[in-house]
């Protein structure tokens, strides 16, 4: 490609900073920012909370259906279902009736500290919506869930 095409292309992109995926993830980080600390005072990463969270909502949980609740690629949950495991926060058991699948239960301590991070969750959630107003956050989760329904391949 010679220099001017090079160019060419380059302004006929949209600015790096305004391309929807950066928006994205500019929201996501703001968001994530005051929940990262939370999660570490509990010794939580982000993914080992959503998780936990994913199987709170359950008593036990499809390897793979883990994995897609909580957007998750599976050498990432297999290590995070190792640390949790180590942790007592879960455990993992082979189907009586099929042994390629793996379910993944939440357990008593699992849950104690789902339930103990749940409030402050909450808390940081009342805050964002003070913030930025709840009409707005609502109007926001309706347009992320038209936008991954158009748009997701699940």
């Amino acid at each position: 490609m010679s220099k001017s095409e090079a160019s060419l292309n380059s302004r006929s992109l949209r600015d790096f900073r305004h391309s929807l995926p950066m928006e994205l993830l500019k929201a996501r980080e703001a968001a994530m920012a005051r929940f990262r600390p939370m999660l570490r005072t509990f010794g939580l990463t982000e993914q080992q909370w959503r998780v936990l969270r994913a199987l709170s909502e359950f008593d036990a949980l499809d390897a793979s259906e883990l994995a897609k609740r909580s957007f998750l690629l599976a050498p990432s949950l297999t290590r995070i279902l190792q640390h949790l495991e180590a942790k007592s926060l879960l455990r993992r058991s082979y189907d009586d009736n099929d042994q390629r699948r793996l379910v993944v239960e939440i357990t008593a301590a699992g849950r104690r500290l789902f339930e103990q991070v749940a409030p402050e969750s909450e808390q940081l959630y009342s805050g964002i919506e003070e913030e930025f107003g709840s009409e707005r956050l609502e109007r926001m989760y309706e347009l992320l869930a038209d936008f991954y329904e158009v748009l997701g391949t699940n």
